[in-house]
């Protein structure tokens, strides 16, 4: 059965979501609309990148990824239609491909369906529609849009090194108030190299310890580990780590290495 995941900024208490629903039912009946997200903050495309990033991949090959982020209709606006890693993704050429990607695309078209009037301040209703119900049934993107190479480009705030510290940034929370950074397993075990280190963030709080699992501390507890993102996360045990430890997106996250340990 054919499949076409949903991340869009659009709710759950309006009549947006609905009628996205509903236009997909109406040209694919038996598509199967699974939601990874309908609750990306306005316009946060950041936010988006993160989690269609870090989910895609558990879908099979073949699934279409729309993306209702930031898709207003305008004259500069370019709607894309694409294949990466063989799923396809559609949604507005506005940095998030960028985001998402590690690599270059394997296939890019820009969408050229004409746009209905009618959804002319919807366009996720049409034009994203017809595009993702076209790849959903197999067929082809050259047929919905003209090819192009390159997307906008956008950039990701990156952990820096500096001696024996990493600095990095809080990016994401989660609905259990997880604190996740922008500090990935691979950066941070390529730049530890076996050494002890000691996390520091706000109100002076400290960890020195990774764990496997959030039930490795009692309940209550502060821990830091990689959790299915492979980015690393402050957390506590059965607890809002966001709210208890004062950390909120954009703040700052240190790492110390300790040579002497």
């Amino acid at each position: 059965m054919a499949i076409i995941t949903l991340t869009t900024d659009l709710g759950d208490k309006d009549i947006y979501q609905a009628a996205l629903k509903g236009s997909i039912l109406k040209l694919l009946p038996t598509v199967n609309i699974v939601d990874i997200t309908n609750s990306v903050p306005a316009y946060n495309v950041q936010q988006a990148a993160f989690i269609l990033k870090n989910s895609f991949h558990y879908f099979p090959d073949g699934t279409v990824h729309l993306i209702g982020i930031d898709t207003v209709y305008s004259d500069d606006t370019k709607y894309l239609a694409l294949k990466y890693n063989n799923h396809y993704f559609v949604g507005s050429d506005n940095g998030i491909f960028s985001l998402m990607f590690n690599q270059e695309p394997q296939e890019i078209v820009e969408i050229n369906i004409m746009q209905d009037l009618k959804f002319l301040h919807f366009p996720l209703a049409d034009i994203f529609v017809k595009a993702a119900c076209h790849l959903a049934q197999g067929k082809k993107l050259e047929e919905i849009g003209l090819p192009t190479s390159g997307v906008e480009q956008k950039m990701n705030l990156q952990p820096v090194i500096e001696k024996n510290v990493i600095k990095g940034s809080v990016i994401y929370i989660d609905s259990f108030q997880n604190v996740i950074t922008n500090i990935t397993k691979e950066f941070f075990n390529k730049v530890q190299q076996g050494r002890q280190f000691t996390l520091y963030f706000k109100r002076n709080e400290t960890i020195n310890h990774l764990s496997w699992h959030y039930s490795e501390v009692p309940e209550g507890e502060k821990l830091c580990l990689f959790g299915i993102s492979d980015h690393l996360e402050i957390a506590i045990n059965k607890g809002n780590a966001s709210g208890l430890l004062g950390l909120n997106l954009g703040d700052s996250v240190i790492i110390d290495f300790d040579y002497r340990r």
